[in-house]
C-alpha cells in the first residue's frame, strides 16, 4: 500500500506534466551489481523518478534495468521519469543533439523525461580524449543558441522537458527571456545548510520546479575527491544536527527523512542517492507525516549560506575565473 501511495505523490510542472517528488540520485555509483541492485530495490520500492547524467557513466545500466522490467510487464515506459543531463562538453548548439543521442542509446529510451544542461560553462572537447578535470578548459558558447537547441530537443520528440542545473539567477532569467520553451527545471544543490531562499522563490514565481541534488549534504563527498586526485575538504555534518536531531525523535522518523520532508514543504523535488537497501525505503517513506511551524521555524534558521555548500565545482580551477562561472567566487 505504501508503495503505491509513493508512487503518486507528484509536482506540477509546466504544461500539465508530473514529475514525482522523490526521486532516486545516481551520481557517484558505476558499479554494475551496486547500481543494479540499488535500482531494483528503488522500484520494487515505489520510486518512480530516476536521475542520471552523462557524465555519470552509468546510463547503460540504468537502461538495461529498466528495459528488464519494462519487457517483463512490471511497468510501462511511461509509469517511470527518467532525466538526465547535457555534459559540459555539449554546451555548444552544434553537441547538442549529439550527446542527447547518445544517452538515449545508452538508456535504449527513444525519450527521456527531462534533459537538463547540466553546468552553464561549455568546456573544450575532442573525442575520445579523457582531460583531467584540473586541466579543462572553457570553449566558445552561447546559452540562447544551446537552448534553442534544447527546444529543438522537445519538438523532435527526444524529451518531454527541458531544464538546467547549476544556473545562478542572471542567467536563468537570461534564457527565460529569450526562449520559446521556459525552462520547466533547476536543479541545484540544496538542503538545510544551504536552503538557496532567493533562487528557489525565484524559480517558483516563474513556474520552474526545483529539484535539489545532494539533499543531505553529500556527506559521501571526499570519496568523489579522492577518486579524481583532489584534497578531502571539511563537509557539514548536518545527519548530526542536534536540531534535525530533536524533530527526527519527535515524529518517530530518521534524520534524513527530516531534511527530505522539509523540502517537500518548500515544494521542493528530492533526489537523494543511496544504494543501501534500507536507506532507499526510508527516503521515499516520507508522505506520512508533516512538519509543523515550530520545525520548520526550526530548520529554517540552519541555513549557513555558501560556506555550506558542499558541490562547489572548484576543482574546474581554469573554469573559475569564467564570466558564467555560476557560484560566488
Amino acid at each position: 500500500m505504501f508503495c503505491k501511495m509513493a508512487a503518486k505523490i507528484l509536482m506540477d510542472m509546466p504544461g500539465g506534466k508530473k514529475m514525482p517528488a522523490i526521486g532516486l540520485g545516481t551520481w557517484q555509483v558505476s558499479d554494475e551489481s551496486e547500481l543494479v541492485n540499488a535500482l531494483n530495490t528503488a522500484l520494487e520500492t515505489g520510486y518512480r523518478h530516476i536521475d542520471t547524467a552523462f557524465v555519470y557513466q552509468n546510463e547503460a545500466i540504468i537502461g538495461k534495468v529498466l528495459q528488464e522490467w519494462f519487457s517483463s510487464g512490471r511497468l510501462k515506459r511511461e509509469d517511470v521519469y527518467v532525466t538526465t543531463k547535457l555534459p559540459a562538453q555539449g554546451v555548444h548548439k552544434d553537441r547538442v543533439e549529439s550527446f542527447l543521442s547518445r544517452s538515449l542509446a545508452s538508456l535504449q529510451l527513444d525519450y527521456v523525461d527531462l534533459y537538463l544542461v547540466h553546468f552553464p560553462i561549455c568546456v573544450q572537447y575532442k573525442e575520445g580524449v579523457q582531460v583531467p578535470i584540473s586541466e579543462l578548459e572553457a570553449d566558445d558558447f552561447d546559452h540562447l543558441s544551446v537552448w534553442k537547441k534544447m527546444e529543438e530537443q522537445v519538438a523532435a520528440g527526444r524529451t518531454k522537458a527541458i531544464g538546467i542545473s547549476n544556473f545562478n539567477k542572471r542567467q536563468i532569467d537570461r534564457v527565460l527571456k529569450n526562449s520559446t520553451i521556459k525552462p520547466s527545471c533547476l536543479q541545484v544543490e540544496l538542503h538545510v545548510y544551504l536552503q538557496q531562499r532567493e533562487l528557489v522563490d525565484f524559480c517558483h514565481q516563474n513556474g520552474i520546479v526545483v529539484v535539489a541534488y545532494s539533499p543531505l549534504g553529500s556527506p559521501a563527498y571526499n570519496k568523489f575527491l579522492a577518486k579524481i586526485g583532489s584534497e578531502a575538504k571539511e563537509l557539514p555534518d548536518i545527519l548530526n544536527d542536534r536540531v534535525v536531531t530533536g524533530i527526527a525523535n519527535k515524529h518517530k522518523k530518521t534524520k534524513a527523512q527530516v531534511m527530505l520532508r522539509y523540502l517537500l514543504e518548500r515544494n521542493i523535488v528530492a533526489i537523494p542517492k543511496s544504494v543501501t537497501p534500507k536507506r532507499i525505503k526510508e527516503n521515499i517513506d516520507v508522505f506520512d507525516f508533516a512538519l509543523d511551524s515550530d520545525d520548520m521555524k526550526a530548520l529554517n534558521a540552519l541555513d549557513r549560506g555558501e560556506e555550506a555548500r558542499v558541490c562547489d565545482f572548484k576543482q574546474l580551477v581554469r573554469l573559475v575565473v569564467h564570466p558564467e562561472w555560476p557560484f560566488p567566487k
